[in-house]
């Protein structure tokens, strides 16, 4: 898990700083935001805040839990639950760029003491067996060919009977996937698997299959809401265009595509550990 995949998602530079500049163009000040008014740029993930929420309210948190969330990025997702279940997140990702710009905003949100980031690799987690109470990952399997060893190292981490949420874009039945893509600017670096092989997988590391909920279709209307513009608009008016420039909006149109054709889908799974 090295590579391309890092120099992929780093944007150059402090990202945090390019951030803060951008906000403060726009006359907004970094730590008068709440965690939901960053939704735009910081859950990169199809219906955003909404789709964490669903995902966290079945994951049995508590103010007491200890939870990780394997491929954090900017860090969305670990603050909606930090901010909403009370507990303590931990996230890994692979890129360290987009580790120290997540501590910062959560410096900036008055998280930092309920939330926590560090640079790793999801298939050798850097963390003692039994260390977690639950944990999350959305949109992250995309990048990475070993799913067998990423889904081990959860159950690894994970207390049994601790709940696993997983989210992801999938190989659809539509035909392959049309790139660039936020996740890989072409092929090499993308590597979907089919519901179908997800559910072996998660089996296969461990996990009881709770649940497993197709939602392309609300990823699609969503995706289409946003960028017809017809839909509430954001709090924040910066978004993950600022990570991928120009070619943002062909890789938006190629998504489109995707989830019409469902040439990918996006699915969610509860497992139990």
């Amino acid at each position: 898990m090295t590579g391309d995949i890092p120099e992929h998602y780093s944007g150059g530079g402090n990202l945090a700083d390019r951030i803060a500049r951008d906000l403060r163009a726009r006359g907004l000040e970094p730590s008068d935001l709440t965690p939901a008014e960053f939704e735009p740029l910081d859950e990169f993930h199809f219906r955003g805040r909404a789709a964490t929420l669903e995902l966290a309210a079945q994951m049995r948190l508590t103010p007491q839990s200890n939870v990780l969330d394997i491929g954090s990025g900017l860090g969305g997702v670990a603050r909606t639950i930090a901010d909403t279940a009370g507990c303590h997140v931990t996230g890994i990702d692979l890129t360290a760029e987009l580790c120290a710009a997540a501590a910062e905003i959560s410096r900036w949100l008055g998280l930092a003491d309920k939330t926590e980031f560090q640079q790793g690799d999801a298939t050798s987690l850097p963390f003692s067996d039994d260390a977690f109470d639950a944990a999350i990952t959305v949109h992250v399997a995309m990048n990475i060919p070993a799913k067998h060893r990423m889904y081990s190292e959860a159950r690894r981490v994970l207390r049994p009977g601790a709940l696993f949420a997983v989210y992801d874009i999938l190989q659809g039945e539509g035909g392959e996937m049309i790139f660039p893509a936020p996740w890989a600017a072409e092929p090499s670096i993308s590597h979907l698997a089919t519901p179908q092989e997800m559910e072996t997988l998660l089996r296969e590391a461990g996990f009881k299959l709770l649940d497993s909920i197709d939602s392309t279709a609300e990823s699609l209307r969503w995706l289409e809401e946003r960028t017809a513009g017809t839909g509430p608009p954001p709090p924040v008016p910066i978004t993950t265009r600022l990570l991928f420039g120009e070619g943002y909006k062909q890789m938006v149109q190629n998504q489109l595509r995707a989830l019409r054709e469902r040439r990918m889908l996006t699915w969610s799974f509860l497992c139990e550990a």
